[in-house]
């Protein structure tokens, strides 16, 4: 079975490799179970997941994902359930014990990351407010979440012989002592809604894939657009989103910079392995160049 290059990561681990070995076993029992057709190999864009494209008996377009056995992802198919498919791709099945969930698949299914980031951003600003719904259990709340990244943060940076200055974590670290207890209207907030899992679509023109959910204030929301690549990687460019989406969403762009440098310093490391362009990105929310 072919294994994206972006899946290659799971080959340095041990729970990456005992997950690997079972990935044929359970893309065969899957494509049996509800009757797939498998129409090609597996996306290439997938991080944390073996997503390949399938039909339906009747020809319906579909994706079979099999999930690396993350936390991050563990309501994934609830989130796609709530929303029910306003903003986000349907999910057609679940199968929790194998971690395999069928769901819709977008066509032409370009990412929004292809466009002008202005257009882009036009786009996030139109999908955000819809994903934003009320929501509770079982989705993991956004301070939960950040109790485990008070942890995490300073035991991540010292794994990986401290990496970047120490002033770092502790800024995290009080920017999230702030941050938590201080929390607006708690909403279905998705941590790795970046342009690359915003996909275009013919049901609706662009459609949020992989969510990785929590339940957070919705200045948490535009985290990952802001912090995130797909979009230009700059001081100015990262400084643009934080300000169109505070302004335009009407959000506190204090609270949406504080949230960004806290996830972006969380998710600086991982693995033992550090992320230079996460850390630049703390840096350009603090002023520094």
């Amino acid at each position: 079975m072919e294994i994206p290059e972006s899946l290659r990561w799971t080959e340095r681990i041990p729970a990456g490799r005992a997950w690997r070995a079972v990935l044929p076993d359970r893309l065969a029992e899957c494509v049996e179970r509800w009757d797939l057709r498998v129409v090609g190999p597996p996306f290439g864009y997938a991080f944390a997941s073996l997503a390949v494209p399938a039909e339906l008996p009747d020809g319906t377009p579909a994706v079979l994902k099999l999930q690396y056995p993350d936390e991050d992802s563990v309501h994934e198919a609830a989130a796609l359930a709530h929303w029910a498919g306003r903003g986000a791709i349907r999910l057609l099945a679940h199968d929790p014990e194998r971690r395999a969930l069928l769901v819709e698949r977008c066509l032409p299914g370009t990412p929004l990351s292809e466009l002008s980031p202005e257009a882009a951003l036009d786009a996030v600003v139109a999908l955000l407010p819809r994903l934003g719904v009320p929501a509770g259990p079982p989705f993991t709340p956004l301070a939960e979440e950040a109790a485990g990244w008070a942890e995490r943060i300073p035991a991540d940076w010292a794994e990986a012989n401290r990496p970047y200055e120490r002033r770092l974590v502790d800024v995290a670290l009080g920017l999230l002592a702030d941050l938590v207890p201080s929390q607006g209207e708690q909403v279905l907030v998705n941590q790795d809604l970046h342009a690359g899992n915003v996909l275009r679509a013919s049901r609706e023109p662009w459609l949020a894939i992989d969510p990785k959910p929590l339940v957070g204030e919705r200045e948490f929301g535009p985290v990952p657009i802001v912090r995130g690549m797909e979009l230009g990687h700059s001081p100015a460019a990262v400084r643009h989103r934080l300000d169109r989406l505070s302004a335009e969403l009407g959000l506190d762009r204090e609270r949406v910079r504080a949230w960004t440098i806290v996830h972006t310093t969380a998710w600086s490391i991982g693995n033992g392995q550090v992320f230079p362009n996460q850390v630049e990105v703390v840096r350009w929310l603090l002023g520094e160049e």
